[in-house]
């Protein structure tokens, strides 16, 4: 009993508590000089409310201590040992049961040094151990890395996971370091990519090289990616994502020899369902090496890195990352060196071909917006719930099978033969058996395809082809026609195991169970595995958890409470026709997997139209079974209806008119009025076969060329200086609508949200739209320059990303802002939510605001 209780206790924990990843205290390093060669290296940690780290002076038995190893360098000296900040207190742990010093809030460590050769950087790491009242987390190894600040600057570091290797200019790889220019001191800051709020940053890129001759070099580009984010490879084709490239300034003194070469430990390439084409992609990690002659063996080789990152909703870019390459030094570094030698950035190139995406007062209300909307919730989570409720339903439907429910009463009966509370516990023990087989069942599918694989069978045509075949497997199996059985030998051994009694008994009965009723429940697994698919390492075990607790419940209770046995209906045909009804639902499921491998490899055989019909038809079918019309093999006679049957042969007449509801037309969308039950099962509205859209107004046109058609037959511009020029016209807000061709989540905005009337009229009519691509790669016709680079910016996309940085400080899509004809921010901007009400209430906030603001601008200006 407690290794099952200890089993559900994990399995809870695990699904529903390891979704929050803490990491309460971040670490900053600085190197200050005081004397001659002797500097002082500062460890300063800033630690979350409630958290504590640890002294280096703590007993055995207690905490780990802080501690600090230094790598060996003949270049440094250690003075002394390190010493701490005296915010530190002692009193009894309560986790520990001891006294132990510890710091709360913050925490500096001192280690005086003398350096000798400042080039070089003194390096190591420290380990840590954090603890709040109710847990402790692992130690940590946090990697440090000082450069002693020269002429009287100082250098401070921010804490790095990558080993920083230190070299003298020789031909040994040059150091792979991360610099960024802190623009308030002459300071140097090494480390990760600093994080900017609203700017996700899920590619750090680090750099190295190493000396072929007296001329050539390797130069090393290395990026490390976030989990469950991709960038791509080199060579992509034409309408896909940025490809990742490698540019550099220019400068007679430099040749690259051939093309780079690029590895990576997850390379992975296939068929991507974003831009509906085969695309070499890296996770993790990637590496490319480009050769180059070198005439000069002391300049500074200067350029940088473009690249897109995209996970499964959303693309962030087209991004570029600077790198310099010091020959002399033999140093690598990110960004651009501080030291003689680097580039000037805007050097030779024209002032007035520089793109300054600046807008004041979008920078100045967006911190402080006119108006309070109110802020978008936090989603985060929802989906693993909804897992577990696809699965604890498909046990409930289990147990109306005629291999599951005629079970109950034979299995409560033994439980019941001996004493109430004995029978009580051996159903106890049975259902928690349930559990233990089929969750492991799910992990053990985690285990041996690993969550990667299940993330990609989610989008892959193959796959999704294959789980049409499977389903249509099922329905036919469910429908009569065959039975699909697990071998009897396995039935007969689980059975002779189950008559030992005991816990192992209880165990081989439960086991027997699950064999015996395959024929019905493995439909019902295998659906529900299928769509759990796509929620990753946790969506097999979830949805099991859901299945089995479905099964368990129903067998406990009925042990603790033997008189409800009396309630329940006798077997008999209705059990075969719960089987024939499921057999038509996985028919209708099956058409969704074709429908996404029809969408991804662009058959155009099962569009809207298609799909409906055949959901339709699929409704008729069920409704046509239940009065008795249509007969499977092992059906009964039907000599009259009964009422259940006229209820679910009249529901399901409901549900078949429901659905063809879905071909009448929108004359605003210029589509099919797609029905929200249908979101996310049938395809988008606006692939059909019968319908075109219609053309902007030319009048329109002819003064502002961005202006086009854009989701649901919406006007709008794609230039946002031209939109606001049209807002100012026309006295309306602008609805600023960050978004990508890639944008899964901006899809799901514009298909199940615009489209709603009250959305659709409420944008279409008081506000002018202004979608801004920014992973648009139409070239910009004229050679324009950003600020921050000395190559041109190519394609209108990297001008959108760039202005939605500076401007709102994000990288992501969807963003919407609602912003005045003046450029001013109306309300907090708003991410993806699927919800249509507040999107509405939003929009109609936003109204409110600007005609407020209006108002009081004109009394304003009377006065």
């Amino acid at each position: 009993m407690r290794v099952f209780s200890m089993f559900l206790l994990v399995i809870m924990t695990y699904t529903f508590g390891s979704s929050q990843m803490y990491d309460p205290v971040s670490w900053s390093f600085k190197a200050e000089k005081v004397d001659g060669d002797q500097y002082k290296l500062i460890f300063h940690a800033d630690i979350d409310p409630g958290w504590n780290i640890y002294s280096q002076f703590i007993e055995d038995g207690g905490p780990v201590p802080t501690s600090f190893t230094f790598d060996e360098g003949s270049h440094f000296e250690k003075v002394g040992d390190v010493t701490e900040s005296d915010n530190a207190k002692s009193a009894m742990d309560p986790i520990f049961e001891m006294e132990v010093t510890k710091f709360s809030k913050y925490a500096d460590f001192t280690q005086l040094a003398r350096i000798s050769d400042a080039s070089k950087p003194v390096t190591g790491y420290l380990t840590f151990m954090t603890c709040n009242d109710e847990r402790c987390l692992p130690p940590k190894d946090i990697e440090f890395s000082f450069m002693a600040p020269q002429g009287g600057a100082q250098d401070r570091a921010d804490a790095t996971h990558e080993a920083v290797e230190s070299t003298s200019p020789t031909d040994e790889p040059a150091e792979e370091v991360t610099i960024q220019l802190d623009a308030d001191e002459d300071a140097i800051i090494l480390g990760g990519d600093a994080p900017v709020d609203g700017i996700e940053q899920p590619v750090t890129w680090s750099f190295g090289m190493e000396r072929l001759s007296d001329t050539e070099y390797e130069l090393q580009f290395m990026a490390e990616v976030e989990k469950g984010w991709q960038i791509y490879s080199k060579d992509v084709p034409e309408g896909g994502p940025w490809p990742t490239k490698i540019y550099f300034d220019e400068n007679d003194a430099l040749k690259t020899v051939g093309e780079p070469a690029e590895t990576g430990s997850k390379r992975d390439e296939g068929y991507d369902p974003i831009f509906e084409m085969t695309l070499a992609k890296f996770k993790g990690d990637a590496k490319w090496t480009q050769r180059v002659e070198a005439t000069d063996p002391d300049m500074v080789i200067t350029g940088e890195v473009e690249y897109m990152t995209c996970d499964d909703e959303k693309c962030i870019g087209p991004l570029a990352a600077r790198f310099s390459f010091d020959l002399a030094r033999n140093l690598a570094v990110a960004g651009d060196l501080p030291a003689s030698g680097g580039v000037d950035e805007t050097s030779g190139v024209d002032p007035s071909k520089v793109v300054n995406n600046n807008v004041e007062s979008l920078q100045a209300t967006y911190q402080d917006p006119i108006g309070d909307c109110g802020e978008e919730e936090n989603a985060a989570g929802k989906g693993l719930w909804a897992t577990f409720l696809l699965g604890f339903v498909g046990g409930l439907l289990a147990l109306l099978t005629p291999c599951v429910f005629p079970m109950i009463p034979l299995t409560v009966s033994f439980f019941t033969k001996d004493t109430k509370r004995k029978g009580w516990v051996n159903g106890v023990l049975y259902g928690l058996s349930i559990v233990f087989i089929y969750v492991s069942l799910g992990i053990l599918l985690t285990v041996v395809f690993g969550p990667d694989v299940l993330n990609r069978l989610s989008t892959s045509w193959i796959a999704n082809t294959i789980f049409f075949l499977i389903f249509m497997f099922f329905a036919f199996s469910f429908f009569g026609f065959y039975e699909i059985t697990l071998p009897s030998s396995l039935a007969n051994r689980s059975d002779s195991m189950a008559d030992k009694g005991g816990l192992i008994g209880i165990f081989f009965m439960a086991f027997t169970l699950a064999v015996v009723s395959f024929s019905c429940t493995g439909p019902i697994i295998g659906s529900a595995l299928v769509a759990a698919t796509s929620k990753g390492m946790l969506g097999p075990a979830i949805v099991m958890l859901g299945f089995a607790l479905a099964l368990a419940i129903p067998f406990g209770l009925f042990a603790a409470f033997p008189s409800w046995l009396n309630s329940l209906p006798r077997s008999g045909g209705w059990m075969n026709s719960v089987k024939v009804m499921l057999g038509f639902l996985e028919v209708a499921l099956a058409f969704k997997f074709l429908s996404v491998a029809d969408m991804t490899s662009h058959w155009g055989i099962l569009k809207y139209e298609l799909f409906m019909a055949i959901w339709v038809l699929v409704a008729i079918g069920m409704a046509l079974y239940m009065f008795g019309l249509i007969k499977f093999p092992h059906d009964s006679p039907v000599k009259k209806l009964n009422a259940t049957r006229w209820i679910l042969g009249l529901g399901m007449t409901a549900v078949a008119i429901y659905l063809a509801s879905g071909f009448m037309l929108n004359e605003k969308t210029q589509s099919y009025d797609a029905l929200k039950a249908m979101s996310g099962l049938a395809p988008p509205a606006n692939y059909n076969f019968f319908i075109d859209a219609q053309d902007p107004d030319p009048s329109i046109k002819e003064k502002y060329p961005s202006f086009s058609k854009c989701a649901n037959n919406l006007d709008c511009f794609k230039d946002y200086y031209e939109g606001v020029s049209y807002a100012r016209e026309v006295g309306k807000p602008i609805l600023l609508d960050f978004t990508g061709y890639g944008c899964v989540n901006c899809r799901k905005t514009e298909e199940h949200i615009w489209v709603r009337d009250e959305v659709w009229n409420r944008i279409s009519d008081d506000y002018v739209l202004v979608s801004l691509y920014v992973d648009d790669r139409k070239p910009l016709e004229d050679e324009l320059y950003l600020p921050s680079s000395t190559r041109p910016i190519g394609y209108i996309g990297k001008v959108w990303s760039n202005f939605q940085e500076v401007n709102f400080q994000q990288n992501s899509q969807p963003l919407y802002v609602l912003v005045t004809p003046e450029e001013e921010v109306l309300a907090k901007p708003r991410g993806y939510k699927a919800d249509a009400k507040s999107y509405l209430d939003f929009l109609e906030c936003g109204l409110e605001t600007f005609e407020q603001h209006r108002q009081k601008m004109l009394l304003g200006s009377k006065e």
